[in-house]
């Protein structure tokens, strides 16, 4: 397959990589150990990745609601995605358009933050912890999570373990002691990371004491010019098994910047009127 550009989306939408053609997923990583560990080439794949660029971009998608009991709703969404001085940044609304209307705009790299708008209601500082939508489980911590916890300084490498066949290390980031405090309810975050492909390829939210609180994974992909975007990925509560999906339905990517679309002060305004230039119809 022609190599290109990947677009990880949160995860991963806050990198780029060289990608090898779409790749199928497994919920279920091999555990067993399959090589030596070597903590400072480790290190440096994390430093890589958090070097990586970020092509400007816009998606169109469906945000669902799974629960293992109960009715299944969905609602739709639009977002933009770059990168600023201080890291990667998303700008999300969802429901767009409708009374209830909800935008909020997420700040990733060393110091994360998290703003958001109720319909006309004003813009307030949020918690990385606040449902997405009410009632409904996913944060924009869960929807950032293999990206956050990169940036979080103590990491170790714990095993090389396999995922989708390949091999992977297996980090386990601990949270600065600022965000602890704040979230005493976790306690780290375990990442696969392909030693190939330098990037990471599921994530899992540990409790204090290690238990899988929540797991990321992503299903499918989808080339848009020479980029891969994950179409679609879950979140999954490990405990209830209730899942949010979110489904990429549209995108286009190589956007010109524009840094007033990541100002807080204007998370109000419209960012653009029309779909941009290059936008792929995934057909859903």
């Amino acid at each position: 397959m022609a190599k290109g550009p990947a677009l990880f989306l949160l995860p991963a939408l806050f990198a780029c990589r060289a990608l090898a053609g779409p790749v199928s997923t497994n919920p279920a990583p091999d555990y067993a150990q399959i090589g030596t560990l070597d903590q400072a080439a480790g290190r440096a794949s994390i430093e890589k990745f958090r070097e990586g660029g970020l092509p400007a971009s816009y998606l169109e998608f469906v945000l669902s609601f799974l629960p293992r009991r109960g009715d299944e709703r969905s609602i739709p969404g639009k977002l933009w995605a770059d990168r600023n001085d201080h890291g990667p940044v998303l700008r999300i609304i969802l429901n767009p358009g409708r009374p209830d209307e909800r935008r909020w705009l997420l700040q990733g790299g060393p110091q994360p933050q998290a703003w958001r708008r109720d319909g006309p209601g004003d813009t307030r500082p949020a918690s990385l912890t606040d449902p997405l939508w009410d009632g409904w489980e996913i944060t924009p911590f869960d929807l950032e999570m293999p990206v956050m916890a990169l940036y979080w300084p103590d990491e170790t490498l714990v095993s090389v373990n396999k995922v989708n066949n390949r091999p992977a290390n297996a980090f386990v980031f601990r949270p600065p002691a600022a965000f602890a405090a704040q979230h005493p309810d976790i306690g780290g975050v375990r990442a696969y990371f392909d030693i190939e492909l330098n990037g990471p390829e599921q994530t899992e939210l540990l409790s204090p004491n290690g238990h899988v609180l929540k797991s990321w994974i992503l299903l499918d992909w989808k080339k848009v010019s020479e980029t891969w975007i994950p179409r679609q990925f879950d979140v999954r509560n490990e405990d209830t098994r209730d899942k949010t999906r979110f489904e990429v339905t549209g995108a286009a990517v190589n956007l010109p910047r524009s840094a007033g679309r990541f100002d807080p002060a204007r998370l109000g305004d419209d960012p653009d009127s029309a779909r941009p230039s290059g936008f792929v119809d995934f057909g859903n």
